[in-house]
């Protein structure tokens, strides 16, 4: 099995007037959970780790430096996926006018990401990474799939003026779901998901609203999950530590590897 992937992904999250949370649908025929339901996000790219970053950034120096990266990473693949970007133009979050005029700049950062950092630079752009909070992170098991990602989640309000939309490649839908909904559809077999995304939808769950999400990752203690393979009554199981606040903590690894 190869060397762990470094990735970021981002959990949007609105009150208009319920609860939400943006998920997209993967094009079917990407070999990384293909067809399933996520949140943005995907690999740390080199442009990510730019020292320039700092020039670009509000609030980036208050976070560990083992942040920086995947802080970028995490915005500019919302960005690149759906169109949203965490950003500020003279002290002020981008309208949904200001970010559907950057619409041009998003197939050409997902060809090349360090073109990220030119459209900030050129656009007069920077980066809000104090509306980021670390929800999470995760780090699959050996055995498990072909590639392995060491993955950071933030949670984040999305910008209530901008308005979401698929990329057409990678994401091939934007949905905005209350978490509860999103699980159902899972449970009718009407959307898929994998396992770290089935557990953190439902941690999702307990919350009521995005500030209420917000407080609780801000409250929980910094952790990295880590599945492990259980064997219980001849039967195999997808498992995760029952301390880090999860409602559900396993499932039958058939089911886990089918979803």
């Amino acid at each position: 099995m190869g060397e762990l992937i470094p990735a970021a992904t981002i959990i949007l999250l609105r009150d208009d007037p319920a609860f939400e949370v943006l998920m997209v649908e993967r094009h079917a025929d990407i070999a990384f959970a293909g067809g399933a339901l996520v949140f943005p996000g995907g690999r740390i790219d080199a442009g990510d780790h730019l020292s320039d970053w700092r020039d670009y950034c509000d609030g980036l120096e208050e976070f560990p430096p083992e942040q920086h990266a995947p802080r970028v990473a995490a915005l500019r693949e919302a960005f690149e996926e759906t169109g949203i970007l965490i950003a500020r133009r003279d002290g002020e979050l981008l309208s949904a006018d200001e970010a559907r005029a950057l619409a041009p700049w998003r197939q050409q950062i997902e060809n090349d990401d360090a073109l990220f950092l030119a459209m900030v630079r050129q656009e007069n752009l920077r980066l809000d990474m104090r509306g980021l909070q670390p929800f999470t992170r995760w780090r699959p098991p050996k055995g498990v799939g072909h590639r392995r990602y060491d993955t950071w989640f933030f949670a984040a309000r999305a910008p209530a003026e901008q308005i979401a939309s698929p990329d057409g490649g990678e994401a091939t839908e934007i949905v905005w779901t209350p978490p509860a909904d999103a699980l159902k559809a899972r449970d009718r077999g009407e959307r898929k998901m994998i396992f770290p995304t089935s557990r953190n939808v439902e941690l999702l769950n307990v919350s009521k609203t995005a500030d209420d999400v917000l407080e609780r990752s801000l409250k929980r203690r910094p952790h990295i999950v880590e599945p492990a393979i259980v064997e219980r009554d001849g039967q195999m199981y997808l498992t995760i530590p029952d301390d880090l606040g999860y409602p559900i903590t396993e499932e039958a690894l058939t089911s886990a590897m089918r979803s």
